[in-house]
């Protein structure tokens, strides 16, 4: 038997509770790996709360990400013993996840742990550290260099946004943090922004085109917030767009794609062909420097999870938390 959070429906509410299930309650796959680390996105506090329509089908292991040790494979490609992670490909969401002592998935889902990260590393960075590293190669796929100007990071204080901090400035780039808790500006100096503002200046609705000031950006809003950063873009800036915590609507012109040639990218993290999940998690362990998973980091244990989850969504979570499954 072995302890997982199981979420269930009772009266149109979910219900999470922390049970022992036995190997045969897990789902298809063909690779079956002892989870030591998991981790708290966005995406998974609003599935744990039942706020969010991420889980349709209960009762439902909740984690899209994990790392841990292969007890079993019938994947030629691992062996018992290995050390390996996964995220996203609906894991959490379709089949069960991560915060759970064990869990069997597809073996084209996972990827052996890089070299230059231990487990419990790989967590801290977990989805939302690899989904900052696409966001920052979405930029340099667009040519922004250090040297092109100074970079916007929105929700700064969270996991995607501490993360993409963290690796702008390693890289180089001047960083503008944007966060609704001024009480963490120490905090986002510390692990590399330039500047920290407060979220209300993206308040007042956007005009067409507003002041150049960011050469890139990296936003995990969306909404009203997205539409002010992008009329605030240099010519031929690029905005990587990766969350819509402000919603999930884009009330802009066509104005700063044509007269500034500012490119709009989106980037996804669940579906990640193999090749770029590979070169991501490669450079975020080359990257990111140590002080990083010492800063950025809320280590929790699995029984704490509902209760974080909760304080995640209310915006009281700052940087990274993971869980100690073992």
């Amino acid at each position: 038997m072995t302890k997982a959070l199981i979420l269930e429906q009772q009266d149109g509410l979910t219900v999470a509770s922390l049970r022992d299930i036995s190997a045969e309650q897990l789902p298809a796959g063909n690779v079956t790996v002892d989870v030591n680390w998991s981790s708290i996105n966005y995406k998974d506090a609003l599935a744990v709360t039942g706020k969010g329509k991420i889980i349709r089908d209960f009762p439902m292991v909740p984690g899209i990400d994990f790392a841990g040790t292969v007890r079993a494979s019938e994947d030629p490609r691992f062996q018992a013993g290995q050390n390996v992670l996964l995220t996203g490909w609906g894991v959490g969401e379709t089949h069960w996840g991560g915060l759970a002592e064990q869990a069997r998935v597809n073996g084209d889902w996972l990827i052996p742990l890089p070299a230059g990260l231990d487990q419990r590393k790989a967590m801290i960075i977990g989805t939302a550290g690899f989904t900052a590293m696409l966001c920052v190669m979405a930029l340099e796929d667009g040519g922004i260099t250090p040297e092109s100007g100074d970079i916007l990071v929105t929700g700064a204080s969270g996991g995607v946004g501490s993360t993409a901090v963290a690796l702008l400035h390693a890289l180089g780039y001047t960083v503008t943090a944007v966060s609704g808790r001024q009480q963490n500006a120490e905090y986002l100096r510390s692990i590399g922004a330039n500047s920290v503002i407060e979220r209300e200046r993206f308040n007042e609705p956007a005009r067409a085109l507003e002041k150049q000031l960011w050469a890139g950006a990296i936003d995990v809003a969306g909404g009203d917030m997205l539409a002010k950063i992008i009329a605030q873009m240099h010519y031929n800036a690029t905005v990587a767009a990766c969350g819509l915590a402000g919603g999930y609507q884009l009330p802009t012109t066509v104005m700063p794609f044509i007269l500034r040639n500012v490119r709009l990218q989106g980037v996804d993290s669940v579906m990640t062909p193999a090749a770029r999940r590979a070169e991501a998690w490669k450079r975020l362990a080359e990257i990111l420097p140590e002080s990083f998973y010492r800063l950025a980091t809320t280590e929790i244990s699995l029984a704490e999870v509902p209760k974080v989850a909760a304080e995640l969504l209310n915006n009281t979570v700052t940087g990274r938390v993971i869980v100690r499954i073992r």
